[in-house]
């Protein structure tokens, strides 16, 4: 009897627990439903707390998801490294055509007695800051007219031309970008030498304004500067021809966005001036050209005519025969 009564009391001491749980439980909902804010912040402070042992837990978790990274992308680093391999023969195979093609032309000049191309000096500049508005992008660079910079000067970086100068401070400068609405440029066309203007739009491939109405266009063909005006250098990387949307556009070869450190650009020598409208017919006729200031011709004056006094005629004998024929 004894041993019964020790077993129920047992059996009932075991269950209590079990009751106690379910009621803190339910006791929890209530509170969790009634006071959400309560069971956040706990939750918040819990998480801080525990954030040095989560971060070192953490880590070598993402060793090894690195790790397992890196064992998949070895077959497409191994792909990569062929096809630069590839790449790489070729470039410097086309890099041996363009020695022997610039001696060549080199050689051609020479024999040829042909004008070479003026020299262009650069400076080296870096890009500090952008600005894009709706009318208006541009870039800043740290350098300015102390450095010899002039409104007008070409900006070019390691791929290409990327805008022009508009406006020279002391130590910076402002560039207006080839993709800016008020950006206008005249370019060449290859091959055949085509002259075109490139317009700006604010999109990032500008458009071309062909000079004249025989031009075609076909994609791939490629921009350089022309040029024409004296201000940029002529065969200035730009872009090439692409067809987007039954239009050709320009895609250019550097981007603008991702430049830091470019070049000015400025020629050596300057375009003369044109001579005077006054030169122009004694240079064309062989002669030597006229001075600014034609010399002054000094006429001397005429001495004044002085009026004689008129004589009268002395009168002279008349002949008896004719003194009859007076009385007749």
């Amino acid at each position: 009897m004894a041993n019964s009564t020790w077993k129920i009391a047992r059996r009932s001491n075991a269950q209590l627990p079990l009751v106690i749980v379910m009621a803190l439980a339910v006791v929890l909902v209530l509170l969790g439903k009634a006071q959400a804010g309560l069971f956040d912040r706990a939750r918040m402070s819990l998480t801080d707390w525990m954030q040095p042992l989560l971060s070192v837990a953490h880590a070598p978790l993402v060793q090894f998801d690195r790790w397992v990274g890196s064992v998949d992308e070895l077959f497409t680093v191994y792909q990569e490294n062929l096809r630069l391999k590839d790449e790489n023969a070729r470039l410097r195979q086309w890099r041996n055509v363009a020695v022997v093609m610039q001696d060549r032309v080199a050689r051609y000049q020479s024999l040829l007695h042909a004008v070479p191309d003026p020299g262009v000096d650069s400076v080296l500049a870096r890009v500090i800051g952008r600005a894009s508005r709706p009318f208006l992008e541009t870039m800043i660079l740290d350098a300015g007219s102390s450095h010899k910079i002039k409104p007008g000067q070409a900006v070019v970086d390691a791929r290409g031309m990327i805008g022009r100068i508009y406006l020279a401070g002391s130590r910076t400068s402002w560039v207006i970008l080839l993709t800016d609405l008020n950006s206008r440029i005249p370019v060449s066309i290859s091959p055949g030498n085509r002259q075109a203007i490139m317009v700006g739009d604010n999109t990032a491939m500008p458009t071309l304004d062909t000079l004249s109405q025989i031009v075609t266009l076909r994609a791939g063909d490629q921009i350089v500067s022309s040029g024409d005006g004296g201000l940029l250098p002529p065969g200035l990387p730009i872009g090439t021809v692409v067809e987007q949307g039954g239009k050709y556009r320009v895609a250019l070869l550097a981007d603008a966005s991702s430049s830091e450190d470019v070049e000015v650009l400025a020629f050596r020598k300057p375009p003369e001036e044109l001579p005077s409208s006054l030169e122009l017919p004694a240079v064309a006729a062989g002669l030597p050209p006229a001075t600014a200031t034609p010399p002054v011709i000094t006429i001397a004056p005429e001495p004044p005519v002085t009026a004689k006094p008129v004589t009268p005629p002395a009168a002279q004998p008349t002949s008896p025969a004719d003194q009859a024929d007076e009385d007749r």
